[in-house]
């Protein structure tokens, strides 16, 4: 499901390599594609993404049709982010475009306060992992961000480092993870299951070199 508006709605950025890029613009879901499983899983509503639905993943395809446009390297991506109640949630960076299942390649960053899964939110899920003790509350409004920089992988929130991790040179991803490593590559945004219900609005990132 991609949809496409008028150039007024369209995706916004400075022409400076460090500005803010906008992701989502509070209208529709314009530069993103959910994959087929169950695109209704992600609606706007209000000038918010709501993730409300079965498995699906949003995948970050910029101003492009073409899945292989926004392959990244560093970044620093930020958004606000909002959980119900045992919803479960999460964040994939250097991943790429699949049609079903978990993404298969890249990082997933935890979005977990109260699901019963032990991994909570501001970790690296099975990586550098955040347990049993989120830094948040559902029903709150905090602020996520993702830094990458070579192979040094920081997450902050609500400005609070909950993880600064370090991929090693002979890295060795986590069994049956054999993609969970840095790479390059866009941005996904998780619907994990029909009870997890996740809000997300600011949605920006910025280039770093």
């Amino acid at each position: 499901m991609l949809c496409v508006t008028s150039l007024p709605l369209a995706l916004t950025a400075e022409s400076s390599s460090d500005a803010w890029i906008t992701m989502f613009n509070g209208e529709d879901l314009f530069g993103w594609k959910a994959n087929p499983e169950n695109p209704d899983s992600f609606h706007v509503e209000d000038g918010v993404l709501v993730v409300d639905g079965p498995r699906c993943h949003l995948f970050w395809i910029g101003e492009s049709e073409n899945t292989e446009h926004e392959q990244l390297t560093n970044f620093h991506w930020h958004a606000k982010v909002k959980t119900m109640p045992k919803a479960n949630g999460g964040l994939y960076f250097h991943t790429q475009y699949e049609e079903s299942g978990w993404p298969s390649a890249g990082y997933e960053c935890q979005v977990n306060q109260t699901h019963k899964d032990r991994k909570k939110t501001g970790g690296l899920y099975a990586v550098a992992d955040v347990f049993d003790t989120s830094p948040v509350k559902d029903g709150e409004w905090y602020d996520y961000d993702i830094i990458v920089d070579g192979k040094h992988i920081v997450i902050k929130i609500n400005g609070v480092v909950t993880t600064d991790w370090t991929e090693p040179d002979d890295w060795q991803p986590p069994k049956n993870m054999s993609g969970r490593k840095l790479s390059k590559g866009t941005f996904a945004i998780q619907a994990h299951d029909p009870e997890s219900v996740v809000y997300y609005k600011d949605i920006r990132m910025k280039r770093l070199p």
